[in-house]
């Protein structure tokens, strides 16, 4: 193995573990926003490697199935958890998906990682009862886990058609900066802790 690759092995982990918000659906190479967090760390001189598991269309069911192998392989000391946002495209219990993302949350602590529980909305088309709850879900695994969260990674531009791609749904590269700048005032904090 390389210096280089010793290097890196010996980096404190941040794993991101998203859907394609996280993915960096419909981008260029290197232009979403995870990739500017590895840049913004490096410009700081902050010694983490990031590492992108986010998978577009994944829900928080194979989130769960998936997670347990990247906790392993990765042994993250940060983990940036970026899920459900399919459950509701999809029409999924709400109840199904606080229960997947509390046990991912726990998983996670258990392989020692701190966590960011990063938030969404849904357009109000789903039902207002649904959307509300939905949006509710999030802050109520956070409060219940302890754990530090996002309440909403479009927060800003979620109503700019501008800042979204032809789909209406994935975020431009205009957005990436804006939805860095959004996790990032809960991932610093959550970050010094691992100094």
């Amino acid at each position: 193995m390389s210096g280089a690759a010793l290097s890196a092995r010996a980096q404190p982990v941040v794993l991101v573990f998203g859907d394609s918000l996280s993915a960096g659906y419909g981008l260029p190479q290197g232009r979403g926003w995870v990739d500017l967090l590895r840049q913004r760390l490096a410009a700081a001189d902050q010694p983490l490697q990031v590492v992108n598991a986010s998978i577009s269309g994944e829900t928080t069911l194979g989130g769960r199935n998936r997670l347990p192998a990247m906790l392993a392989q990765h042994r993250p000391r940060a983990v940036i958890l970026q899920l459900g946002a399919n459950d509701a495209l999809r029409g999924q219990s709400l109840d199904r998906m606080r229960e997947n993302l509390q046990a991912m949350v726990k998983a996670s602590r258990a392989a020692n990682a701190e966590v960011l529980l990063v938030g969404m909305r849904i357009p109000p088309n789903y039902g207002q009862e649904y959307t509300r709850k939905f949006q509710a879900s999030f802050a109520e695994v956070a409060r219940s886990q302890k754990i530090a969260i996002v309440p909403f990674l479009l927060e800003g531009f979620a109503d700019q058609r501008e800042m979204f791609q032809s789909d209406g749904i994935h975020p431009t590269v205009q957005a990436q900066p804006l939805m860095l700048d959004t996790v990032w005032a809960k991932l610093g904090p959550l970050l010094a802790k691992l100094r």
